[in-house]
């Protein structure tokens, strides 16, 4: 069954819309997603300076973007968790522990990434 709506460029336009709708609402009610934003404003312009190849580069940045999907996405779950119910539950509080988990591996996936970069350029 086909799902009515925009097609074509109309479609586009509306999903870069809603695309910029939710990175606002990160903006204003996610302060990690600030703190995380304004460290990848810092650290994707020093990817091209400290990567040594067009792969380090590119392993560089996309780990500290990987960060601010990974947040949106908790950020996600946890405005549908809050929505349902103000009342804990285990279920409730699993899954924003889960988002939760999802952002800590990735900022130690970005750790990782940066210090082996670092390590090879500097110290090896």
């Amino acid at each position: 069954m086909v799902k009515p709506g925009y097609t074509g460029i109309t479609r586009l336009v509306k999903a870069a819309g809603h695309s910029l709708h939710g990175f606002v609402a990160a903006w204003r009610y996610e302060s990690a997603f600030r703190q995380e934003l304004a460290l990848a404003g810092l650290m994707v312009p020093v990817a091209f300076w400290l990567g040594r190849s067009a792969v380090e580069v590119v392993l560089l940045m996309g780990c500290v973007l990987l960060v601010l999907i990974v947040e949106l996405l908790n950020s996600g779950i946890e405005a549908v968790v809050d929505r349902i119910s103000d009342e804990y539950h285990p279920l409730s509080g699993r899954a924003k522990d889960l988002g939760s988990s999802a952002v800590f591996l990735s900022l130690i996936l970005t750790m990782a990434v940066w210090a082996i970069v670092l390590a090879d350029r500097f110290l090896i």
